[in-house]
């Protein structure tokens, strides 16, 4: 790869961390802020409510991320991304001024547009710019899932001193953390197709990205591929799970102790800055996971990576099970089991990094539409954090946080039941690459697990 694309697609990996952080700082205060709702003069927030509002986000995402994906191969990759920075400030300006219940549901709306925009254009940028190097796209999938959570994760940590601290006026601070990706995006990622580069480099801002017209019919077949569509239930289903505590952990951790959940030792009355303390810890070991599996393409298939995942998942939901009712065992027993829970995150999270390395693989056989491939990232993203928001403030109303966890398990086993077909149509995903000269990015030849 050329130093010009090189330095480019580190600038957009950048630009993803603080494009997320700003994401995550949002939804991290506006969780701190429904609990204090009231006091600000508004009405009191519930957990189902809360819910509603943070899915408000992704239906966002969900519906207009395959707009901007079309944009993007018709306009060009590097203008479509600006875009999302923008709403983005927009959106935080406004949750600062209100504390109207109609108004920041159409706030977190807006939030999601800036989603919407820039992950569909920035999924293309990386498809092509790695479209003939197999450990390279791992790397850089693997990275780009890393900046996503890093940046949503951090942005969940720093909200608590940030709270404490400013309080509102840190919405207003994050509208100048969005100028910051802004002028990354704006900036720091070059034009390529203006930039000499080798032969075997194809041009991000190619016509590859920029078709001379859409064409409509064309997009409906490339979207209803059973490849897919064979992706989507897992996928969909394991941004669920994430979207079940994303959505509500920070609320049920801080709010006042309910009497109902006596018996749960993670229910309520913890501050902000323990909940960063916390958070940052479990970040921390999910983001080595995402390295760690991350550099596995070659010697595992997608598919394996998945299983593998998993796994993980149902053995750190059994842990935190017992962590939330060991509050009459102490440390002996507490330990051993936030270990063991945090072991399983290390292992679920190589997961979401193979699940975009398929994606990307699929993309190989539709190299004039790859931003509208890319683009059901945010589809399948979206629609998993709708489910995961919805599931889990219906579940966690009902049982606390033991609801999170019983949500959690079902999503993790209902992710385990289409890898199977999954994984036998995974060699055609590298056999429709090859039908166009490239070779197997797939990861399915043999030798592989």
């Amino acid at each position: 790869m050329n130093p010009v694309a090189n330095r480019s697609i580190q600038a957009v990996l950048f630009g993803t961390f603080t494009l997320r952080f700003s994401t995550g700082l949002t939804g991290g205060l506006f969780s701190y802020y429904a609990t204090q709702l009231p006091a600000h003069g508004g009405v009191e927030m519930t957990a189902f409510l809360l819910g509603l509002m943070m899915a408000t986000y992704f239906v966002a995402e969900l519906i207009l991320s395959p707009g901007f994906g079309i944009l993007s191969d018709h306009l060009g990759a590097h203008r479509v991304m600006q875009w999302g920075p923008v709403f983005g400030a927009i959106a935080v300006v406004l949750t600062f001024a209100t504390t109207d219940l109609f108004l920041l549901g159409v706030t977190r709306f807006i939030e999601g547009a800036a989603a919407g925009a820039s992950v569909p254009s920035i999924l293309g940028y990386i498809a092509i710019a790695t479209s003939r190097d197999v450990p390279l796209r791992g790397r850089t999938v693997a990275r780009f899932e890393a900046a996503t959570i890093a940046g949503l994760g951090i942005g969940l940590v720093a909200a608590g001193p940030m709270w404490e601290v400013f309080a509102r006026v840190a919405f207003l601070l994050n509208a100048g953390l969005y100028g910051l990706s802004f002028a990354i995006y704006r900036w720091g990622v070059a034009d390529l197709a203006s930039q000499g580069h080798p032969p075997e480099v194809e041009p991000v801002h190619s016509s590859e990205l920029r078709p001379a017209r859409f064409d409509f019919a064309r997009y409906r077949r490339v979207i209803s591929s059973p490849r897919v569509w064979l992706l989507a239930p897992t996928w969909i289903a394991l941004n669920a799970v994430i979207g079940t505590w994303t959505s509500q952990s920070i609320f049920q951790l801080v709010r006042e102790p309910s009497p109902r959940f006596a018996d749960q030792l993670l229910m309520g009355g913890f501050r902000p800055i323990e909940i960063s303390i916390g958070l940052g810890g479990a970040l921390l070991v999910f983001f080595v996971g995402l390295l760690f599996w991350g550099g596995r393409f070659k010697a595992y298939r997608r598919t394996t990576i998945i299983v593998i995942g998993l796994a993980g998942g149902l053995l750190m939901v059994g842990a935190a099970f017992g962590l939330n009712h060991s509050a009459g065992f102490g440390l002996l027993l507490q330990v051993p089991l936030g270990l063991v829970a945090l072991g399983g995150l290390f292992v679920l999270a190589g997961a979401t990094p193979a699940a975009l390395g398929l994606l990307a693989d699929i993309s190989e056989a539709h190299p004039a539409d790859r931003g509208a491939i890319m683009g059901l990232y945010s589809v399948f993203l979206a629609l998993g954090q709708i489910t995961g928001a919805l599931l889990g403030g219906g579940a966690a109303q009902w049982q606390g946080i033991d609801g999170l966890l019983a949500a959690s398990l079902g999503l993790l086993l209902f992710a385990l039941l289409p890898v199977r077909a999954l994984r036998d149509s995974e060699h055609l995903v590298g056999l429709a690459h090859d039908d166009h000269g490239s070779g197997n990015p797939g990861g399915t030849s043999q030798g592989k697990t």
